[in-house]
């Protein structure tokens, strides 16, 4: 059986969607949703899921081996990130080393890096007059945005976008795609074991 565990900071869409896309896979299940907020709306959408969920603080997160030690109780085969932004702290990239995934709302390298998350992704893509964004799913390394890239998916940029129109858009690709990309990097790692 695939573990997987996610962490999320926000409303929870992505993170939905992933648990609702593998609710039906009988190898893989999302065994925990963990948040650094406890007020996020991701935790209301895991309770209707009937997903465990675990909120910590940054101190739990940076300052002590908690929530590292909780994750070599829990035992993930995978760690996805859905709209989590804390930068992952080294210890913990490195109990899990290629087995923690990120999705990016636009195309790395460009665009990444601190401070580059949601509205301002956007914002800074149109602003720079770039004729196409898109999303990135990464592995997780000890520095923002800069693991090895594992899947990029494009959509055109049109001249009447906003920031609002495109994260629209970019949230579409985010639902369709990630689930699959988590589901191969599964497989993937599954005929590396056998």
């Amino acid at each position: 059986m695939n573990n997987i565990v996610l962490f999320a900071s926000g409303s929870g869409t992505n993170a939905e969607n992933i648990a609702l896309f593998f609710k039906d896979h009988p190898d893989t299940e999302v065994s925990y949703i963990l948040s650094n907020r406890p007020d996020a709306g991701v935790l209301e959408r895991a309770k209707k899921l009937n997903i465990k969920t675990k909120v910590f603080n940054r101190d739990d997160f940076f300052s002590t081996c908690r929530i590292h030690d909780f994750l070599i109780s829990a035992s993930p085969d995978l760690i996805v990130l859905a709209g989590f932004l804390w930068l992952v702290p080294s210890n913990i990239v490195e109990a899990f080393p290629r087995r923690i995934v990120n999705i990016h709302p636009a195309l790395l390298p460009n665009y990444g890096g601190k401070g580059m998350y949601g509205h301002h992704v956007h914002e800074a893509v149109l602003r720079n007059g770039e004729k196409e964004s898109g999303i990135t799913i990464h592995y997780v390394n000890d520095r923002y945005d800069d693991g090895d890239i594992i899947f990029q998916a494009h959509c055109p940029i049109e001249a009447d976008d906003s920031p609002e129109s495109l994260a629209s858009r970019i949230h579409q690709l985010e639902y369709e795609h990630y689930p699959r990309v988590i589901a191969e990097v599964l497989a993937q790692q599954k005929q590396n074991r056998d």
